[in-house]
């Protein structure tokens, strides 16, 4: 809250800079390209430790599709909503 008894004069005020003309961009130091394969060596190992079947994901992927009621019919309604709310895009000229 600001008192009522403090004066407008009493505010810090920026100081104000002249500028000496139009700013100029800085150089951009040019830097030779890069790659490093130590991240995809690491994601080789990694992918290379798991199973190429996961059994556990299998046996869920079963159980929904056995369920009539999966997908709920909301989500039909709406991923059908977004399909007709698409541009066809075979009828694009450009």
């Amino acid at each position: 809250m600001i008192s009522s008894a403090s004066s407008p004069d009493r505010a810090a005020r920026p100081d104000v800079i002249a500028a000496a003309g139009p700013a100029t961009p800085r150089p951009l130091p040019t830097r030779p390209d890069r790659i490093s394969t130590e991240s995809a060596a690491f994601l080789r190992s990694e992918l290379a430790r798991q199973p190429a079947v996961r059994s556990e994901v299998v046996a869920r992927a079963r159980t929904l599709a056995a369920d009539p009621n999966y997908p709920p019919p909301s989500v039909i309604k709406s991923v059908a909503q977004q399909i007709l709310r698409a541009p066809d895009l075979s009828e694009d000229e450009s």
